[in-house]
């Protein structure tokens, strides 16, 4: 159901105004939302694709589809006095995932317009979020004719002014790492918060609420379990067989699958085993080599496509989630009770293409031994990625307000870029005025 398909009027004269800049697919603005009870007032993207999914989710808010530097704050506020400013300029040029591309200045320099924001219309709280090498922000330097990289020289000077820049304009500033699954969100997504207030109010970083649950008490505080991956899972989806597919798997892909299934299944003394629904055999060609009585299990871990880790138990919380997206899968390694003798298996069973003797492919799970019978593998959906960044279940991503549908490209392409809602819900709830306690509505 559609949350509206217009701009709904909205008394904003007896309030400050809440303004979100780069405000994206809308994950900064789901969190202030929370943590103070209204919609935003002002959401501020370039991007049409991002702006109609924003406009979707959140109808009574004023709609900018504009460069944020095309936007007058003081028109656009119309005298009207500003709570919460919140700033997500592009992190692309300082993350580590930019590699070897070259810089661009335009992009770089996006976070300027805080300051803008700051000298015309005094924000009493300002936000910004981004990678945590935000604070290596630092002046460019040409390399060849076309190409620019970060002046190694002055690293972290341009940061500096600009945090300078803001005391001149009389406000406090501070900023800290924060890590999303400490929040309540099933990812372990970290970011950097900067936190700007000329009220004269203490600059507050919220205390983590979850952690690690094989890892309590922190600091002699109990603190609730983290979200982990199965959490967001949805075991209603199939999984392919990784075996005798049209289009084979590639050697490294298999590789990254195999060594998973040997870390979190087969030399893991608490594999973790799928809910009910997935346990489902959906490999009719299979069943001739079970018993009609036989005893099933599905155990299942994630495995990764990029980077050195191969990848992660069920247990924790997702890996970031870049905006490439199709970097997650689910493995689901369905196992069969076990009463064999170790003496090997026939060629034409399955699995044979991993081993010939059977004792290798067998997991311990509460004293009793079974035998992997087949592997399945899929590339997780949208709304499990969206889900892992702590949306709202009834988070609308397919499809616009006018009924444009979106592509499962542009849906993954806003997860990636978005900021995880109760990881922003947290931090504002904590500085802005009448904070009101998350819990009772995520």
């Amino acid at each position: 159901m559609f949350r509206g398909d217009n701009q709904f009027s909205f008394n904003i004269e007896d309030h400050e105004l809440v303004v979100d800049n780069f405000a994206g697919g809308g994950g900064a603005s789901t969190g202030i939302e929370l943590a103070i009870g209204r919609p935003v007032d002002i959401a501020i993207n370039h991007d049409p694709d991002a702006i109609a999914m924003h406009k979707t989710n959140h109808p009574l808010t004023k709609h900018y589809c504009e460069s944020v530097w095309d936007i007058n704050p003081v028109e656009a506020c119309a005298g009207r006095p500003v709570g919460l400013a919140w700033f997500s300029p592009d992190c692309k040029h300082f993350s580590k995932a930019a590699g070897g591309k070259p810089l661009e200045k335009k992009i770089r320099g996006l976070a300027w317009v805080a300051m803008r924001w700051a000298a015309t219309v005094r924000p009493r709280i300002i936000m910004l979020e981004n990678v945590e090498e935000f604070v290596t922000w630092g002046p460019l330097i040409n390399i060849g004719s076309k190409e620019q990289r970060p002046d190694p020289a002055r690293k972290g000077d341009t940061f500096k002014s600009f945090v300078h820049q803001l005391r001149q304009h009389g406000y406090d500033v501070k900023w800290k790492e924060l890590i999303a699954s400490d929040y309540g969100c099933p990812t372990i997504r970290k970011r950097f918060f900067l936190v700007a207030r000329c009220d004269g109010q203490p600059i507050v970083f919220p205390k983590p609420t979850h952690g690690n649950p094989n890892k309590q008490p922190v600091n002699s505080r109990t603190l609730k379990p983290w979200k982990t991956a199965a959490d967001i899972i949805d075991w209603s989806i199939p999984c392919k067989s990784i075996f005798n597919r049209k289009k084979p798997i590639v050697e490294k892909s298999l590789n990254r699958i195999y060594k998973g299934i040997s870390r979190f299944v087969i030399d893991t003394d608490t594999p973790f085993i799928a809910p009910k629904e997935a346990r489902i055999i959906q490999h009719g060609k299979y069943l001739q080599y079970m018993p009609s009585n036989a005893e099933s299990l599905v155990a299942s871990f994630m495995v990764k496509y990029r980077g050195t880790n191969v990848g992660f138990p069920m247990t924790e919380p997702m890996h970031t989630i870049t905006a490439g997206g199709n970097h997650l899968a689910e493995v689901r390694v369905f196992l069969i009770k076990y009463f064999g003798t170790g003496i090997g298996q026939d060629i034409d069973q399955p699995l044979h293409t991993i081993t010939t003797k059977d004792r290798f492919g067998l997991v311990m799970v509460h004293g009793n031994a079974y035998r992997i019978f087949d592997i399945g593998l899929r590339i997780l959906e949208p709304h499990e990625l969206f889900a892992a960044q702590s949306f709202p279940s009834d988070y609308i991503i397919n499809i616009d307000h006018t009924g444009k549908k979106y592509s499962k490209a542009k849906q993954v392409a806003r997860c990636g870029n978005s900021v995880p809602p109760r990881l922003a819900a947290a931090l504002v709830n904590a500085n802005y005025q009448t904070p009101i306690n998350i819990e009772q509505v995520a």
